[in-house]
């Protein structure tokens, strides 16, 4: 009863919202049940919990509008990218409006000299690197799924050059933001480095929207590599991958991605690629450079493989070669979802020393093998990230009851070896729990900075903390 009572009574409170915004956007406000549902929970099997209106503002103004109408309605906002995240971000609990921001994909300046450009937030990475293109230039951070560049800065996005180029953390130079008293704050300026104040950039980046509305972003590019040779490479086990990898990074070699995928996931890749690995643990590893410092860095590499189990490389140097093997390794998902028809993928992620990853990735198959679960694994193998995706059938009480526990001991498995219960999915509500066991104290700290930048609590309400 008192649950209908609150439903009923957001309902009236953001009724005038609605009334008002259709007034100012147009046809640019929906209430239509399928736009909404869109909007709530998409990739993650947590359950849909869509909003009660969507909104696509074009400008930073209209923003600064429908967070003051927002407020003082007490009406949430959860800003809403391409739809791409894993942890229930986009969930609205609460309903309230979601914020769309896929409008807003003007590319308003690129800085040649300088190596940085300047963004909306609902530009994507593709978009971006096909502008550059021409230019010599590309922005490297590449989560595998065309996002938003906004929603990456907000759930501090990494992926397979991470390696080498490092997360949106390091990408990104300056961000403009909505804060809820409905102010525009721009945390920094174009120049690489300041000691002038507290570092506001990197508060906004990974706050999941809880803390203001990103509407333009600086972004730091980099010259395209003059050569770039890529390949796979079987091993015995896990361990060998792994030894491979920290050996190749001690030495200095150029990876710019190194990636594992253990057998499950190698053979899904290969139904679903139409490729024909052997199914044991792989490692896809590309090097950039100049045509000579990459061939010396690939053969050093392939003695560093052989020195622990690894097989016969297939390497691809043409760009369309390319192309189709890292293809192949953003399909990973994908390839998933096809490997046990009928299942729900959980995708999930860890983060741990690299010393530790072979124990780690090793000690979780076998907790996987223990319980009966489908679930390839792949990671991120050069910063020590990697993604489970237990195949489940929901209808099965007793399978669904087996992977939250299992979701449960990966995370204290990583926190044990000193990781972190995600190394780029973000926290949302899938993994809020988790936190005070990683952070401590520190919670305590970030539920003030939410209070302190958003007293009313309307910025994507539930998540993080």
């Amino acid at each position: 009863m008192a649950a209908a009572i609150a439903e009923q009574s957001q309902s009236n409170a953001i009724a005038p919202v609605i009334d008002a915004l259709r007034a100012r956007l147009g046809d640019r406000i929906s209430t239509g049940a399928a736009v909404c549902e869109q909007h709530g929970s998409t990739l993650t099997w947590l359950p849909n919990q869509p909003p009660d209106a969507v909104a696509f503002p074009r400008t930073t103004q209209e923003i600064v509008g429908i967070v003051n109408l927002c407020a003082a309605h007490a009406v949430p906002i959860i800003p809403f990218g391409a739809g791409t995240s894993l942890e229930g971000h986009l969930n609205a609990p609460q309903g309230g409006l979601s914020l769309d921001l896929s409008q807003m994909n003007n590319i308003l300046a690129v800085h040649h000299e300088d190596l940085d450009c300047v963004v909306e937030p609902g530009v994507t990475r593709e978009q971006l690197n096909g502008h550059l293109r021409d230019t010599g230039l590309f922005f490297p951070v590449d989560p595998g799924a065309d996002a938003t560049l906004g929603g990456m800065a907000a759930t501090r996005a990494s992926g397979t050059n991470a390696v080498r180029y490092g997360t949106m953390r390091d990408a990104v130079l300056n961000l403009t933001a909505v804060m809820a008293d409905g102010s525009i704050l721009r945390t920094a300026r174009r120049a690489r480095k300041s000691s002038a104040g507290y570092d506001l950039t990197h508060l906004l980046i990974g706050s999941e929207g809880t803390l203001g509305i990103i509407t333009e972003l600086t972004l730091r590019l980099y010259g395209i590599p003059e050569a770039i040779l890529s390949a796979v490479c079987p091993f015995d086990t896990i361990e060998g991958a792994c030894d491979a990898t920290i050996s190749a990074i001690q030495l200095g070699l150029g990876l710019a991605r190194i990636e594992l995928l253990d057998g499950v996931q190698i053979e899904a890749c290969n139904a679903h690629s139409n490729l024909d690995l052997r199914p044991v643990p792989t490692l896809f590893v590309e090097f950039h450079g100049t045509p000579a410092s990459a061939r010396e860095q690939v053969d050093t590499f392939a003695g560093i493989a052989v020195e622990n189990g690894g097989g016969d490389y297939q390497w691809a140097e043409r760009v369309e070669d390319r192309n189709a093997l890292w293809a192949a390794r953003h399909d990973a998902y994908w390839a998933a979802r096809t490997y046990r028809p009928g299942a729900q993928v959980i995708v999930t992620d860890v983060c741990v020393p690299i010393s530790r990853l072979a124990e780690c990735v090793i000690e979780t198959q076998k907790d996987i093998a223990e319980l009966g679960l489908v679930a390839p694994i792949v990671g991120h193998i050069g910063d020590g990230n990697f993604h489970v995706l237990p195949l489940i059938d929901m209808d099965n009480a007793q399978e669904v009851k087996a992977a939250r526990g299992f979701l449960d001991r990966l995370v204290a498995r990583a926190l044990a070896m000193d990781g972190t219960c995600t190394g780029e999915h973000g926290v949302g509500i899938g993994k809020k729990k988790y936190m005070k066991a990683e952070h401590g104290s520190g919670v305590d700290v970030m539920r003030a900075i939410k209070k302190t930048l958003d007293p009313h609590n309307i910025f994507n309400p539930g998540k993080v903390v």
